[in-house]
């Protein structure tokens, strides 16, 4: 049982890592490649909606093996405060702060970028005819930013976490 709890652990949190770096290096760049840009933004919005679900997904498999796995070893399963010590190891953290980031950008940033979205679309037929200097333009380019950076710091942090349950010693 120990085995399969730790292969889940990895399982799920390489699945949402290699994802990442499929849909940044693969997904976004091809869409851009060969799509106009606002086709290209369309489907880098709808794609980013799946890594995001796959995100929340592989967290909760995470962290519950996480918690399955200390509950199986012979060691207390709480620190002094009563958390369950599972999760405050580093790489559970880790994933904790992953997931955390993730709903931000899937709950507040993606869904403001829509609304800018359609009224871009409304008013000047997309983004992309939509002048830089348009203060709807100005805050999607903002948030299109916010979006990338907490990618990225969900990319970083999934590959330290990765690194860390890989070299975690169970009881």
């Amino acid at each position: 049982m120990v085995s399969f709890l730790k292969f889940l652990k990895i399982i799920a949190l390489g699945t949402w890592v290699g994802s990442i770096i499929y849909f940044s290096g693969v997904v976004a760049q091809g869409a851009f490649a060969v799509l106009s840009r606002d086709q290209a933004g369309a489907l880098v919005g709808y794609t980013l909606s799946g890594l995001h679900w796959m995100g929340i997904i592989a967290a909760a498999i995470f962290l519950g093996a996480s918690v399955a796995l200390a509950r199986s070893s012979r060691n207390a399963n709480r620190d002094a405060n009563g958390a369950p010590k599972a999760l405050v190891r580093p790489a559970a953290l880790g994933v904790i702060l992953m997931l955390i980031l993730t709903l931000a950008s899937q709950r507040i940033v993606i869904p403001r970028m829509d609304v800018l979205r359609s009224q871009m679309n409304a008013q000047m037929g997309s983004v992309d005819a939509t002048p830089a200097s348009n203060p709807a333009r100005a805050e999607f380019d903002r948030l299109h930013s916010v979006s990338v950076d907490l990618e990225m710091a969900v990319l970083l942090l999934g590959l330290v976490s990765l690194f860390l349950s890989a070299k975690e010693k169970h009881a």
